[in-house]
């Protein structure tokens, strides 16, 4: 199932693709996409219905982040070696956890905003985990069924912030409209190996970012359960998995960053893609 919100921005109403890629509203089934209705008995609930029974949604309706309920903006820092190299980092040798302001949050074609002040607002298109049921203390062996499905996150970073501003990373990370996400909440059963997903990010039509997921460092199975171990994730919770090579601080000869009046195109194959314009706050 592809599942999404739609609608203007704090009225969006539950919806689902159909097989022609149209929305269908779900408000008469559910009265949201939330904790329980991504949890595995609530996603076994939506996989009864007759999705070419449901309404047509507009065509043209904002979609907004495709669920609800998210406490834990999980982030993995360093994630691809490569990744790692181009910043001047060392290979982590355990994951690299930070969390990102849930204000942050945004839909997959909201304006993202340049702060004030910023010099250095730069990319990351990165693989997002969605949870389902409540994980504490999981096996790397169990770790999936905590899974409910995955989205395109863009981890947008300001670095002067990030890293010239002293303390750790997330006042780089947590501008508001610094997380857009989705378009689509994908199931995990429509992404039978989330460590074979080609990903990438184009600014005003230049490619910027080419990867894929076989890349990571630590993959998604080792890090739900890692991440487990220090914070107890809950249904709606995202785990945003770390960017492959190509973010704008890495670029050579001089690093290029984002400023206003540009678009972002962020993809990720089997799940969709964004479309971001940059303003100025």
């Amino acid at each position: 199932m592809k599942l999404v919100r739609f609608g203007p921005r704090g009225l969006e109403r539950p919806g689902i693709l159909d097989g022609e890629g149209r929305v269908r509203d779900l408000a008469g089934i559910v009265e949201e996409i939330g904790p329980e209705e991504l949890s595995p008995a609530g996603l076994a609930r939506l996989a009864t219905v007759d999705v070419s029974t449901l309404p047509l949604a507009d065509p043209g309706a904002r979609l907004g982040v495709p669920f609800t309920g998210t406490r834990n903006f999980v982030c993995i820092g360093l994630n691809y070696a490569d990744h790692a190299a181009e910043s001047g980092a060392p290979v982590p040798t355990e994951p690299i956890i930070f969390l990102k302001a849930l204000t942050a949050l945004s839909g997959p074609y909201d304006p993202v905003e340049i702060p004030r002040g910023s010099t250095k607002t730069d990319w990351e298109v990165e693989l997002g985990v969605v949870i389902g049921s409540r994980a504490k203390y999981v096996s790397e062996a169990e770790a999936l069924q905590h899974v409910a499905g995955y989205v395109i996150v863009n981890d947008i970073s300001e670095r002067s912030f990030q890293l010239e501003r002293g303390g750790t990373w997330d006042k780089g990370k947590g501008h508001e409209t610094f997380g857009p996400v989705g378009p689509w909440l994908v199931t995990k059963d429509e992404i039978p190996d989330p460590q074979d997903l080609e990903m990438g990010l184009e600014v005003d039509g230049q490619v910027m970012q080419h990867g894929s997921t076989r890349t990571m460092i630590f993959g998604v199975r080792t890090l739900v359960s890692y991440v487990s171990h220090f914070i107890t994730l809950m249904p709606g919770d995202i785990i945003s998995t770390g960017t492959p090579p190509g973010v704008g601080m890495g670029k050579k000869p001089a690093p290029i960053y984002l400023r206003p009046g540009q678009e972002m195109h962020v993809w990720i194959k089997g799940l969709g893609a964004q479309r971001l314009k940059t303003i100025a706050c």
